[in-house]
């Protein structure tokens, strides 16, 4: 495939986004950049999330890690399922009960100005990385198949797809992204539902050949239930669930989107309509990867070691220039939709937490939310860049890492405040939030001497939380009074 073709398909691409962009980001102002105006339809953000959920790195490392984990991932999915049902009735329901923009404004109104400004840092720290590895894992596909050809280095792609991101959302914000993602959540799925159904062919399946082939290879397996092991099943069902409690329900980027939605209920058939969407679109994708393998193998092909690199290989090298064309509108589509809401929800964090929008004008405030969209974007810039110097293995596991080291303090701080009625000594919660991820790491990395084995796997968050829960309970001095718990 011609990397003039891929960047006529990128251009192309792009200038339906900067389209739906025009067409959404007329008449804005602050609360439509921040929220929409609360006037999203449910269906939308439902849909759209998925692609925002799922981005770039389960487009990739899913299929990937397939050969060396079979369909295990499909444990923690099942963990999401009890994340996502704590998010929705427990809280999407305090958050619309206090009218919030910034999700991290109930600590401050729970526990105090420095418990605030932690939980808002932690956010920033947490999407900046995650949504830079994202981003990472497009930009060094796009370097393989364009850019390298034509000389161009991995540093100026990457400003090239973070500008061209910012172009279509830095007017209309939160409304343009709710429609460009719902457009790019729909190239995903009819690329990854393409590209099954042409290597299915290929493969003479039929769908009940399909199924038969791949539920009877040795990459079908579900469940484990040695303990020991990494991805034994309670370890990944509830690694799976905290997960999503802290990167959807106590993450901005996501509940933006659902806090755009015109009120609880919608936001809660959302939810629960969008669960039930990604655990299908998750067996999609373990399908493919095993479709992948069972290809390589009719074929007598040898594949990349790097199992991040199998899809991307196959894509561009093996399968027909339709389908080279298909993987990358669909790795285009599942990174932007991700990496285009981080950038709104970075910039939305920045702007009432650390700015304090609500205290100027609309002037004021669209000149700031300007600068902080253009800063973000260079952090951005220059976290994909190092990291692109730093990584050395699989996409997907280096993400949950960085989230069970990350939003471990931000699970501790809300459980703290949703399930206790103590107060706290809020100057010293910064120093709790620091110290806990460092002891879990000890921990962790000490887990096999010191606990008869036992490895550490994705449950680093768990871990994380309920290190800060301790340390926030030995910082509490009684409990809030009734009255004063409900008035914050």
């Amino acid at each position: 495939m011609s990397s003039t073709l891929i960047l006529s398909l990128i251009a192309g691409y792009f200038c339906v986004l900067i389209l739906i962009s025009f067409f959404t980001s007329r008449k804005t102002d602050s609360d439509t950049f921040f929220l929409a105006n609360r006037k999203s339809p449910w269906y939308i953000v439902a849909f759209g999330m998925i692609g925002t959920t799922l981005s770039g790195v389960t487009f990739i490392s899913i299929p990937g890690m397939v050969k060396a984990t079979g369909f295990t991932y499909l444990q923690m999915v099942l963990g999401y399922l009890l994340g996502y049902l704590v998010i929705a009735t427990v809280l999407m329901p305090l958050y619309y009960r206090l009218n919030l923009v910034s999700i991290y404004t109930y600590l401050e109104q729970r526990f105090g100005y420095w418990s605030y400004k932690t939980g808002a840092a932690f956010f920033l720290l947490s999407r900046t990385l995650l949504a830079s590895i994202r981003l990472f894992l497009v930009a060094g596909v796009l370097q393989l198949a364009v850019f390298d050809d034509l000389g161009v280095p991995f540093s100026v792609s990457v400003i090239i797809t973070v500008l061209l991101i910012w172009v279509y959302t830095f007017r209309g914000g939160m409304k343009t992204i709710i429609w460009t993602d719902t457009f790019q959540t729909m190239a995903m799925l009819l690329a990854v539902i393409t590209t099954i159904w042409l290597i299915s062919d290929h493969l003479n399946y039929s769908f009940q050949g399909l199924v038969t082939t791949v539920t009877e290879s040795n990459y079908s397996q579900v469940f484990v239930w040695d303990v020991k092991a990494g991805n034994y099943f309670l370890k990944q069902f509830f690694s799976g669930a905290f997960i999503t409690i802290a990167m959807t329900g106590l993450d901005q980027d996501m509940m933006q989107k659902n806090l755009s939605c015109k009120n609880i209920g919608e936001a809660q058939k959302n939810m629960f309509w969008f669960n039930v969407i990604l655990v299908v679109v998750n067996i999609l994708f373990l399908t493919l990867g095993a479709l992948l393998y069972i290809y390589a193998e009719a074929n007598g092909m040898t594949l990349p070691v790097k199992a991040d690199d199998v899809y991307p290989y196959l894509a561009l090298n093996h399968f027909s220039a339709f389908l080279g064309i298909v993987f990358i509108l669909g790795i285009i589509a599942i990174t932007y939709a991700s990496a285009d809401s981080a950038l709104a929800a970075l910039t939305t964090s920045f702007c009432v937490d650390f700015l304090n929008f609500r205290e100027k004008s609309e002037h004021e405030r669209v000149k700031q939310r300007y600068w902080a969209h253009a800063g973000v974007s260079l952090v951005m810039v220059l976290v994909v860049i190092a990291f692109e110097v730093l990584n050395s293995q699989s996409v997907i596991s280096t993400m949950f890492t960085v989230a069970g080291y990350t939003y471990g303090p931000l699970l501790g701080l809300y459980a703290f405040g949703l399930y206790t009625k103590r107060a706290i000594r809020d100057r010293f919660v910064p120093a709790v939030c620091v110290a806990a991820p460092i002891l879990t790491y000890i921990i962790s990395y000490n887990s096999v001497e010191w606990f008869w084995g036992y490895v550490f796997g994705f449950e680093v968050l768990i871990l994380n939380g309920f290190l800060t829960f301790t340390g926030l309970m030995a910082l509490s001095k009684g409990r809030v009074g009734e009255l004063e718990l409900a008035q914050k």
